[in-house]
């Protein structure tokens, strides 16, 4: 039988890190701390990301915690300013305002940008959670109150604690992205009264169709689940819908 002394020479207690065998290292955290300079590339591994991780998410709850009632606005980047998608975007973001919300988009330029120019135009609070991206451009110049974020679940998170529902335009993997998230924390009740609207039946209605003939059809969703969301072409019915179950 090994002592208890003899144990504790083949292992190491650092805070709750135990290690053991050829897993033990040499001194102190407090010895590398104070004594070693070596290199930087301690910047760069897990632990010290957890800390900008932590660090993100403090920055993000700090800015964004005396919100009044906002709504997501999603879209695509790439959306052309003379195009019908924009204007309606621009619409969306002031009758989200007029009807008492601020409003939350990616930050970027396309139908987030539209969304933030309506909002800005009516004198409401319009919000941009950016993302460091290598080949897109930073926060919009309609955006009165802007955070960027190096981790793409840590912004998530934002957009749905901030929000009370989301309205989503035309847009590609992003976009996809946040509806289908969306989708899964209202199915899963990770959050409750969180209505979503689908803006545009030309271009969700191939996507929707595909949900009901090919998901519910097969018995991967149920056919209630058909409900998590709505349909519209029409601007002022996305606005009613999105903050009337939203609870304006």
């Amino acid at each position: 039988m090994v002592n208890s002394e003899g144990a504790r020479r083949r292992e190491q207690r650092r805070g709750p890190v135990l290690r053991r065998h050829g897993q033990m290292q040499q001194g102190t955290t407090d010895q590398h701390l104070l004594d070693t300079r070596g290199t930087a590339d301690w910047v760069h591994e897990d632990p010290f990301r957890v800390l900008r991780i932590q660090s993100e998410f403090v920055e993000g709850f700090g800015a964004l915690a005396e919100l009044p009632p906002a709504i997501s606005v999603f879209g695509s980047a790439r959306t052309r300013r003379d195009s019908p998608e924009y204007e309606a975007a621009v619409a969306i973001g002031r009758g989200l305002v007029e009807a008492g919300f601020a409003v939350i988009t990616g930050g970027g330029p396309g139908a987030m940008e539209a969304a933030n120019k309506g909002a800005m135009e009516a004198g409401g609070v319009s919000v941009g959670l950016g993302i460091e991206l290598p080949f897109e451009q930073g926060i919009n110049p309609y955006v009165n109150l802007g955070v960027d974020f190096r981790y793409f679940f840590v912004r998530k998170t934002m957009f749905v604690k901030y929000a009370s529902g989301f309205v989503v335009l035309p847009g590609g993997l992003g976009t996809l992205d946040e509806l289908f998230e969306a989708l899964t924390l209202v199915q899963t009740k990770k959050v409750t009264r969180f209505p979503i609207v689908l803006f545009g039946s030309a271009y969700w209605g191939g996507l929707v169709s595909w949900i009901e003939e090919t998901l519910v059809a097969q018995g991967k969703v149920s056919a209630h689940d058909l409900q998590l969301f709505h349909l519209t072409d029409d601007v002022e019915e996305a606005i009613g819908l999105v903050t009337k179950e939203a609870g304006a």
